[in-house]
């Protein structure tokens, strides 16, 4: 499968963590290429501000990393959005997950070295990336603290990680709630993810009359390709702009 052109009318969402940016050892570890904030800039420019970036992390961590770009958001899978005018919609912070899942998780990881655990505002993350031979016992751990049957939280599989996340949450909500408002409203949304947790954000998209993309699928795995397809996009819709108004002409 070939990446579709990217059009005016387009409305873009992406993923961070292995598809703009490379999957590291660990959260902390990742690169942002220089010019990636810039070339999202330009793309919101030119897409009239329809674009959101859909992910795992907590916006403030998001903001941090792509500074000083910021755009439309979602953050713990849609836990936190952010419109495109700066409004926030956040859940109450009785969805939070009980500090005893934290508790026990923390001390089960000091005794398995390499594996790491990424608080969240509403959950966490254990990542064994490092530790792959403590998988096992991560999952048995998290799937006695949230049974299948858990009515707040569920377990969101990821790249050699788990994560607990809120069961009314995940990034197909976040699309459909941000598609809803301008920008990105009567646009055609195009999802862009790597892992399981972006699933949903691609099955919306296409609900929506849109296109869902795995990276793996269209652009070989490397979030590289992903940053090339959209510089093209870039250069073709700058192309493809209407020309400013002469001097002196009247709207």
């Amino acid at each position: 499968m070939t990446p579709p052109e990217l059009k005016r009318r387009s409305a873009l969402f992406l993923d961070l963590d292995g598809t703009l940016l490379e999957i590291a050892a660990t959260p902390r570890q990742v690169v942002v290429p220089p010019g990636l904030p810039a070339l999202l800039a330009e793309l919101h420019r030119l897409l009239e501000g329809a674009l959101a970036i859909v992910t795992g992390r907590p916006l403030s961590e998001l903001d941090e990393l792509l500074r000083p770009f910021v755009s439309a958001a979602a953050g713990e899978h849609g836990a936190s959005l952010r419109f495109d005018d700066g409004s926030r919609e956040e859940l109450p912070t009785g969805s939070v997950m009980p500090v005893e899942w934290r508790r026990e998780l923390e001390a089960a990881a000091r005794e398995w070295p390499g594996v790491l655990i990424e608080p969240k505002p509403y959950g966490l993350a254990v990542h064994y990336r490092l530790a792959p031979e403590h998988g096992d016992e991560v999952w048995r751990l998290v799937r006695r603290l949230v049974p299948s049957e858990h009515p707040g939280f569920r377990l969101v599989p990821a790249r050699e990680a788990v994560e607990i996340g809120l069961r009314s949450t995940s990034k197909g909500h976040a699309v459909e709630r941000l598609m809803a408002r301008a920008p990105f409203r009567g646009r055609q949304p195009i999802f862009i993810g790597d892992d399981f947790t972006d699933e949903a954000g691609m099955e919306k998209a296409r609900e929506l009359g849109g296109i869902g993309l795995r990276v793996a699928d269209v652009f070989g795995g490397d979030p590289a390709n992903v940053r090339g397809w959209l510089a093209t996009g870039a250069r073709r819709l700058e192309k493809r702009s209407p020309p400013p108004p002469a001097a002196g002409a009247t709207p």
